[in-house]
C-alpha cells in the first residue's frame, strides 16, 4: 500500500468521545422509542396515530443511523481491534 492510499484512522481519544456521544444518543433514542411504544397502547384518534407513526419512523431511522455511526467508528478507530 502506498503512502497516498493509506486511510487515516480516527485517533483513540476522539473515537472514545464519539462513542460516548453515540451511547448517550442511544439512551435518548430509547426513551423516545419506549414513549412511542406506550403511545401505541392507548386509544388515539386518526391524527394521533399518524403522529405516532411519524415519531416511530423517525426514531427507527435515527437508531439505524446511530448504529451505522458506531460500526463506522469501530472499523475506523486506531484501537479498532480493542
Amino acid at each position: 500500500m502506498t503512502e497516498q492510499t493509506k486511510v487515516q484512522l480516527i485517533p483513540s481519544t476522539q473515537a472514545l468521545h464519539l462513542r460516548q456521544l453515540s451511547h448517550d444518543l442511544s439512551n435518548a433514542l430509547e426513551v423516545i422509542l419506549q414513549t412511542s411504544y406506550l403511545l401505541g397502547t392507548i386509544e388515539l384518534n386518526d391524527n394521533g396515530r399518524q403522529w405516532r407513526q411519524m415519531l416511530d419512523q423517525g426514531v427507527q431511522q435515527a437508531t439505524s443511523i446511530n448504529r451505522q455511526l458506531r460500526e463506522y467508528l469501530r472499523s475506523q478507530s486506531e484501537n479498532a481491534g480493542g
